[in-house]
């Protein structure tokens, strides 16, 4: 506490806030002695926290957990879920932090290997002057469309576009990247470039796991990703994002769970990403790389005269056949379900019909037989390089041509195991064609269903010391959902807290209820009333505003809608890079002019516009998630088959933690003035939307027909 201090006393304007001492101490009481390391009856301790805007809550948790750290010689892990946040904590509140502390410490930011460039790959494709279309491209770079699929309508890209000629394109980057590395003026880290390169670019040569040698590869010294990791097992806090925590658990990239403590800041999204990351999918279109993968294969074992154990010719030619086969059926069944190319077929209750489920056998079977032989190539190499260093050059050449290989495999593997399993909730399953590529591509995916289950087995399980904190982690005023959520329900080492913001709500903001005749549900009327209430409304604002929708359809319709005069105001997510677009909003407020920005979910949280930037915040419908999203309809099956309400369960405070971050634009700091209009009146006229209400900030509500008002 004595650091907390330390730290408020020190910043600028300071204020004395309750509630950032109030969270402050709650994280000092909890994890100051929770057990560290290997223990036979480890004490551990989860302090969930929501901490409204303006409280200050990377103060109060990192003062604390950082002194805690240093005192007891461990460290801090803190994860979020944005690259704002974290551009935020890497040259804002840790260098504060870090010129008040007594104690000196070292503070890095953990990116995923695929953050940096392979030296090795861009040795070999530029090092040998002549580039190879089989080098620059991966197999299905320029992918079949599924067959007996018609392919979409494909845009001609005009000459001399970024993307007209790929080689060249390629070549030229290639050159480049290579040549500011050879000078020193870059130092392997893709997000260093002035510009970011095509990511289909930019994985041809990207470390990546499966094609690394680590210290047995010849460039182990001068590696990117590598030097990055010194810094990081140098550093006393770690910043890092919830995709790359979930990932490495067990794998050595960052410290143990057991032995530091955790932040996870922005930790309303820990359940999304907990099923993204527990999830699998398998292409049944871009095949091309089996017929690469036998003569890879052979080629490598040849080069080292090891026999293969396997027939990998036939067992690749009979795993394509059997991946065909799925993909016909899969071509059948979307045909019957709907017309159309971007479709999603969901198997009711995870349920796979017979005719499927011998196709996937042998999926599983030939595609586990494939990736055993490449992980024996792959151990062998790695067993030569050791026994000789002299061959590691060559050894390392070998491994990264199998690397690319080996993703593709396990993602087969993954999902066909997870296709043949029986659990119970049910995996959801299902087939999706795609065509944002111009082509129509199929895919099959499996997911879980239950994201505290996971979260709870994977994570909480080995986590000594942790700190969860977000604006929204309540629901319609509870925080029973989000601990449900994250499998936190009913542990014993849980404590919450919520702390109140500073901001008087009631006096610096309004929340306004706009009636409009048609119900929601009925989408077109409602659209059209929403857009012309929106539009008489949008010629009102004297200085900055933001529109949120819950749908580009709707955003496109309001778009549409605007005459010259509202065209010139309006800046739409999208058309221009964030950064761009933010920074045009911003130099149009200070000069006078008034502006605004139509965006969608994304724009709804984590956009920061104090004052004339956003003095009102327009709702065009409440955020309800979409009713097709497989997994969504796959939970509330198996809730209702429980005798559950999926919606009351689920949809409900889903939507009111959307909607207390949506609302959370509006008043950014103490002397704002703001608006909050929602043109969706079930927030008013329906029960469950007054559930929504009673987890908002105490605005004053208001209710408005036409052009009426009356206060609530």
């Amino acid at each position: 506490m004595a650091a907390f201090d330390q730290v408020v006393a020190a910043t600028p304007g300071f204020r004395v806030r309750t509630g950032q001492r109030e969270m402050a101490q709650s994280i000092a009481t909890h994890l100051h002695n929770v057990s560290l390391g290997d223990q036979p009856e480890p004490l551990s301790a989860v302090s969930v926290i929501q901490a409204g805007t303006g409280v200050g809550k990377s103060a109060a948790y990192l003062s604390t957990t950082v002194a805690l750290a240093l005192a007891r010689n461990t460290r801090v892990v803190v994860s979020t879920a944005t690259v704002a946040l974290q551009e935020q904590l890497m040259h804002k509140d840790l260098p504060a932090l870090a010129a008040v502390l007594d104690t000196p410490f070292v503070y890095a930011l953990a990116k995923g290997r695929g953050r940096y460039v392979c030296k090795l790959k861009l040795e070999r494709l530029v090092g040998t002057g002549g580039f190879d279309a089989a080098e620059l491209f991966d197999a299905d770079d320029a992918a079949d469309a599924a067959p007996g699929v018609v392919q979409a309508a494909t845009v001609q890209p005009k000459r001399g576009t970024a993307w007209q000629d790929p080689m060249e394109r390629r070549i030229s980057l290639y050159e480049t990247l290579a040549s500011a590395l050879a000078a020193g003026k870059w130092n392997g880290d893709r997000d260093s470039l002035a510009e970011q390169p095509d990511p289909r670019d930019w994985s041809t040569v990207a470390a990546e796991r499966h094609t690394c040698t680590a210290r047995n590869c010849p460039r182990f010294g001068s590696c990117s990703y590598y030097q990055a990791r010194m810094q990081l097992a140098q550093a006393q806090v770690i910043v890092a994002n919830h995709d790359l925590v979930l990932a490495s658990l067990g794998m050595k990239a960052l410290p143990e769970l057991n032995n530091c403590l955790v932040v996870f800041d922005e930790g309303h999204h820990l359940p999304a990403v907990a099923l993204e990351q527990f999830s699998s999918a398998m292409d049944l279109s871009g095949l091309r790389w089996l017929d690469k993968l036998p003569k890879i294969l052979i080629e490598v074992a040849d080069k080292i005269g090891l026999a293969l154990a396997q027939d990998v010719a036939t067992l690749a030619q009979q795993l394509k056949t059997a991946l065909l086969e799925v993909n016909r059926m899969a071509i059948d069944l979307l045909r019957g379900a709907s017309s159309g190319y971007d479709l999603v077929y969901r198997f009711k209750d995870g349920v796979v019909p017979a005719a499927l489920l011998e196709p996937f056998k042998q999926i599983h079977d030939q595609a586990a037989a494939l990736s055993d032989a490449l992980e024996a190539l792959g151990a062998e190499l790695k067993s030569r390089v050791k026994e000789d260093p002299a061959q590691a050059t060559d050894c390392a050449v070998q491994y990264a041509r199998l690397g690319p290989m080996a993703p593709k495999l396990n993602s087969v593997v993954t999902t066909s195991a997870q296709w043949l399993g029986n659990s119970e909730p049910p995996l959801a399953k299902w087939f999706k064609s795609d065509t944002s590529s111009g082509l129509v591509f199929l895919s099959a995916h499996a997911c879980p269903i239950v994201p505290g289950e996971l979260l709870r087995s994977h994570l909480w399980n080995h986590v000594r010391g942790a700190v969860v904190t977000s604006a929204s982690l309540t629901s319609c005023g509870s925080f029973d959902f989000f601990l449900g959520e994250t499998g936190l329900a009913g542990l014993p080492q849980l404590s919450t807290l919520a702390v109140d913001s500073p901001f008087d709500y009631r006096t610096q903001g309004q929340l306004i209820v706009a009636d409009t005749a048609a119900d929601p549900k009925q989408v077109d009327i409602y659209t059209t009333q929403m857009v012309a209430a929106l539009l008489l409304d949008l010629r009102d604002v004297p200085h900055g505003a933001l529109v949120l929708f819950t749908s580009r359809v709707q955003m496109q319709a309001a778009v549409s809608a605007l005459d010259a005069g509202l065209q010139d105001m309006v800046l739409v997510q999208g058309q221009m890079a964030r950064s761009r677009l933010l920074g045009i909003h911003q130099a149009r407020v200070e000069a006078g002019l008034a502006s605004v920005i139509f965006g969608l979910q994304s724009f709804g949280e984590g956009l920061d516009l104090p004052g004339q930037l956003c003095e009102t915040v327009f709702i065009a419908k409440l955020p309800f998630g979409s009713p097709s999203d497989p997994v969504d309809e796959a939970r509330a099956e198996w809730l209702k088959r429980d005798g559950r309400d999926p919606f009351s369960e689920l949809v409900v405070p889903a939507t009111g933690i959307k909607l207390l971050q949506w609302t959370g634009r509006a008043i950014r700091c103490e002397t704002d003035q703001a608006r909050v209009i929602c043109y969706d009146k079930r927030l008013l006229s329906m029960a469950y939307g007054r559930r929504m209400l009673q987890g908002l900030p105490p605005y004053a509500v208001s209710r408005r027909a036409g052009a009426a008002a009356s206060a609530l």
